[in-house]
């Protein structure tokens, strides 16, 4: 992803190895939009089950080698859709291209993710703070990609107990985090209501990591 210097996204630091690119995916979105529907006509949304037996309210589904799921067993990767038996759906070109430009413009050079977590959120949902801790490799970073509705965005510390930042995020805004922030703890408030032209009423948050 090449953009003319008059067009460059802006770079907000959220802590050591963590930055906000403000509308660093706005100019791909309608084809990563496009690659996304076409993923889910293969692996469409669903609400995974929590190891408690809690439905999640947020919608989920994956494409790439790997993909993050949750049930009775716990968080775990797994090569196959558990609905479908199949093997997820491979990550789009697209996608994979944006993750590796957004992780070296965040200072993360060589970075080739295997796996994508699709979030789609609506009005009222929201995303408790939590680690990235399934992962086998943490020196390698985040890629999190967000089109649609706004959401806020909290981005805490090594501990629960730290008191996150609170950052907008808008359509097309990318979050990369590694290095010393790679297991900060994160989350999203609940939604406000709103609607985008592409969209509609939703927010759909790409997650990309190197999960093996």
């Amino acid at each position: 992803m090449t953009l003319p210097l008059f067009e460059q996204p802006t770079r907000q630091a959220l802590g050591p190895g963590a930055w906000l690119l403000r509308g660093f995916a706005q100019c791909d979105a309608i084809m990563l939009l496009d690659a996304l529907h076409a993923v889910l006509a293969i692996a469409p949304l669903r609400n995974m089950v929590t190891p408690g037996g809690q439905s999640m309210a947020v919608a989920m589904s994956n494409c790439g080698d790997l993909g993050w799921i949750s049930d009775r067993r716990g968080y775990r990767y797994v090569s196959r859709d558990p609905l479908s038996g199949q093997a997820w759906p491979a990550l789009p070109a697209a996608l994979l291209s944006l993750a590796g430009a957004a992780a070296e413009a965040a200072g993360f050079t060589d970075f080739v993710p295997d796996a994508c977590l699709i979030n789609r959120y609506s009005a009222g949902l929201k995303l408790s703070l939590h680690q990235d801790r399934d992962e086998r490799d943490f020196s390698q970073p985040i890629v999190s990609v967000s089109l649609g509705i706004p959401a806020v965005f909290l981005f805490g510390g090594l501990t629960r107990r730290d008191k996150p930042l609170r950052v907008t995020l808008a359509h097309g805004d990318v979050v990369v985090w590694g290095a010393q922030s790679r297991l900060n703890f994160h989350g999203v408030a609940p939604l406000a209501p709103a609607s985008h032209g592409l969209t509609g009423d939703y927010r759909f948050n790409l997650t990309l990591r190197r999960a093996s």
